[in-house]
């Protein structure tokens, strides 16, 4: 008998003050039997600090040919692919190719120093890529605020991020190791 996904309903209050976007966003996400709950926080976290009204989750660890969110024109052309973990050089430089800009937000840790020492160089001149790390210890707190049904508030100011529910906040602080040089 096969598993069904595991289905998330949050409202996600967002003030990001770098950006000056501000909005509360209803969300659904199913969790994969497969994906971690570490992921599906981190799915929701890479929702937050790139939120806009046309930024969608695709369809995940069930297609290889869709990231794990993105942001299409309203001509179909993809403006932001995010991915997240340890993606392959081919699948990072594919997506170069097919969008404006890509963010790839590792979060596991030493395994995701070991990745970036390993792909780094070849991906240098990549000049629409960026690289995150979300600490493996910050991810594991943000599991502590996932519910079935859950209201969470996010903060963005100079670079810090604050998830709080009514009673827990976990403070994120994304550490760059590549930044894209085309404009945003």
């Amino acid at each position: 008998m096969a598993l069904n996904a595991t289905i998330y309903k949050v409202e996600l209050q967002i003030s990001d003050m770098d950006r000056h976007y501000y909005a509360t966003h209803a969300l659904t996400l199913a969790r994969h039997p497969s994906e971690t709950e570490e992921r599906l926080m981190v799915r929701l976290l890479a929702f937050a600090l790139y939120a806009d009204e046309r930024l969608e989750f695709g369809k995940g660890l069930s297609n290889d040919d869709e990231p794990d969110l993105w942001r299409k024109a309203y001509t179909d052309e993809i403006e932001l692919w995010i991915d997240l973990g340890q993606p392959d050089e081919a699948r990072i430089r594919k997506a170069c190719g097919r969008s404006q800009r890509v963010v790839v937000i590792n979060y596991s840790g030493r395994g995701a120093d070991i990745w970036w020492d390993k792909i780094a160089n070849s991906l240098s001149r990549s000049k629409n890529l960026t690289v995150l790390d979300i600490p493996a210890s910050t991810v594991e707190e943000l599991t502590h605020l996932l519910e079935r049904g859950v209201r969470l508030q996010c903060l963005i100011q100079d670079g810090q991020v604050q998830l709080m529910t009514d009673t827990l906040a976990v403070a994120i602080d994304p550490q760059q190791r590549m930044t894209a040089t085309v404009p945003a």
